[in-house]
């Protein structure tokens, strides 16, 4: 059961199943690598989004929400004015700190994938994520944006 509080994110829009939800899918993929003791050996990270997280994403800021969590923000507690400052840093340098401690490569081409036509058959806002070591996936995990903010 949830309440009506639960129905209103906080967090970066326009659109909490664009944002929230891979905001917090992201950062929950990050700490589940620190949990399971991999994270240390991460050198390089790709995402990619699927349906209409791959469709409307750029225009929706679904990619930039996915660096903020991949970089260990909250979308309660992000200072909004350090979102571009933030974003510009990775993107100029082409590297994550994820969980803001951990350096990973992450290409301005090729970190994220849009997949404008694809789909996975469980929810329309898919996305998957992927942590390298060299060339060999350590981690991959599929979440779903169903709504409101929750995965």
């Amino acid at each position: 059961m949830i309440s009506a509080f639960d129905m209103f994110s906080i967090g970066i829009g326009p659109s909490s199943s664009h944002t929230v939800g891979p905001m917090r899918a992201s950062r929950l993929f990050v700490n589940e690598l620190e949990e399971k003791n991999l994270l240390a050996n991460v050198t390089d990270i790709k995402v990619e989004l699927f349906g209409s997280l791959g469709q409307t994403g750029i225009g929706h800021g679904s990619g930039k929400a996915v660096i903020l969590g991949l970089a260990g923000y909250d979308p309660e507690t992000i200072d909004a004015d350090l979102v571009d400052d933030i974003l510009a840093k990775i993107e100029k340098e082409q590297v994550i700190y994820l969980n803001q401690s951990h350096k990973a490569n992450f290409p301005k081409q090729g970190a994220i994938v849009f997949h404008r036509r694809k789909t996975l058959p469980k929810h329309a806002n898919a996305l998957t994520l992927y942590a390298y070591c060299g060339e060999q996936i350590v981690a991959e995990q599929t979440y779903y944006s169903i709504g409101g903010g929750f995965i």
